[in-house]
């Protein structure tokens, strides 16, 4: 029989680890954990995740900040407000909130935060880190993905994983450390030609392509793990990637859509800032 994850659940467990450990540092005389999120013009999905992560972080003790531009900001505009950010003790952590528009570089973006107040764990150097096996801060969805396998305890080493996305937001990273995990890992994308001759061999499919039902019961191998990252806001509602009354008829585990990477990939957000706001107070 299907296991349904419920990621309200795991997310749960983090969420209250984090809420402690934060209590106990403002204990000792440090101030208020505060992460900055820079906007760049709107987006209904896009502020419909920032919404819940606002929230989330009210609830464990973090103060969120939010720095809007308008649409048609420059990168030098952005860059130079994340650098006031970067030298503000004040802010702990700074997030850039995707979708960029076009004209928007963001590898320029990225790279001007610092490191150290990189909560999101996207910059060239905490990648590169990634990539050499120094796991410092891990990119919140990958690590949410990460964080339902182990839980589930689903064996990683020698494992077929195959991945549907490729960005460096989630798909790159996840590569790494699934790799990291002695998985075989194959990473599809929307050029991959026969998606469900690769799928239909996967232990683990991790599916991050955006599109609604574009993984069926016949691309899924019976008893494989499922997991839908993807989330897109429809007329009938949010869906996933996956057409999941069909496929966890042939799964082993599966997460669903809402209530599963999503909440579990905003407890790693905090998590990540948790770790960064301890860095921050104890190094002073």
């Amino acid at each position: 029989m299907v296991k349904v994850v419920d990621g309200k659940v795991i997310a749960g467990e983090i969420k209250q680890r984090v809420k402690e450990n934060i209590s106990e540092l403002m204990k000792k005389g440090y101030e208020e954990p505060c992460v900055a999120t820079v906007k760049v013009g709107e987006n209904k999905e896009s502020n419909l995740f920032l919404n819940l992560k606002d929230k989330a972080c009210v609830e464990v003790g973090v103060k969120p900040l939010h720095v809007e531009f308008p649409l048609d900001s420059s990168v030098d505009e952005i860059v130079c407000e994340i650098n006031k950010l970067n030298s503000d003790e004040g802010v702990h952590g700074v997030v850039v909130q995707f979708p960029l528009p076009k004209h928007v570089s963001m590898h320029r973006v990225i790279s001007s935060i610092n490191p150290a107040k990189d909560v999101e764990g996207l910059t060239p150097y905490n990648l590169g880190n990634l990539v050499m096996g120094e796991e410092r801060t891990i990119p919140c969805t990958p690590l949410a993905v990460l964080k339902i396998l182990e839980h589930e305890n689903v064996k990683l080493e020698g494992a077929n994983v195959v991945i549907v996305n490729h960005s460096p937001v989630v798909g790159k990273p996840l590569d790494v450390l699934l790799l990291n995990r002695d998985a075989t890992v194959t990473v599809c994308h929307v050029y991959t030609k026969d998606l469900k001759r690769h799928t239909k061999n996967a232990d683990v499919l991790v599916v991050a392509a955006g599109v609604p039902g574009l993984i069926t019961s016949e691309h899924v191998k019976e008893g494989a793990t499922v997991i839908d990252v993807g989330i897109t806001k429809t007329s009938n509602g949010v869906k996933g990637d996956v057409v999941f009354d069909e496929v966890k008829k042939v799964a082993g585990i599966i997460t669903p859509v809402p209530g599963g990477v999503g909440p579990v990939t905003v407890a790693c957000f905090l998590e990540n800032m948790l770790k960064i706001y301890r860095n921050c107070v104890e190094e002073k």
